[in-house]
């Protein structure tokens, strides 16, 4: 997992991608939705749960219900991101909450 994560991010530094300003808001919420499947992986790793397909699965599945959920909302012109953002982005801190204990039990364990 790591080091394609790496490989993800080498390649954003190193090539100079662009996209048109109307889809900016499209991938904004995909990558919130990318965010909460990796910290999801990270915490289910520590966790000792992680699996490789539950992980692809769920960052596509989370990507695509973001981008459809933002895009029908486009359409019906009502502010269906409001969904992805609360959803998303409170799973975003429920997992880091997650991972901040299980660091700390880590590190008090360590001390003692």
């Amino acid at each position: 997992m790591s080091l394609g994560l790496l490989a993800g991010i080498l390649m954003g530094v190193v090539f100079d991608v662009s996209y048109p300003s109307q889809f900016s808001f499209y991938i904004s919420m995909g990558l919130l939705a990318a965010m909460d499947s990796l910290l999801g992986a990270i915490r289910a790793d520590m966790e000792g749960k992680y699996n490789n397909l539950i992980f692809i699965s769920g960052f596509l599945a989370n990507a695509v219900l973001a981008a459809a959920l933002v895009y029908l909302g486009d359409r019906l012109g009502l502010p269906l991101y409001y969904a992805v953002i609360f959803v998303f982005g409170g799973r975003l801190f429920q997992n880091l909450a997650v991972i901040r204990r299980i660091l700390i039990e880590r590190y008090c364990i360590k001390k003692e």
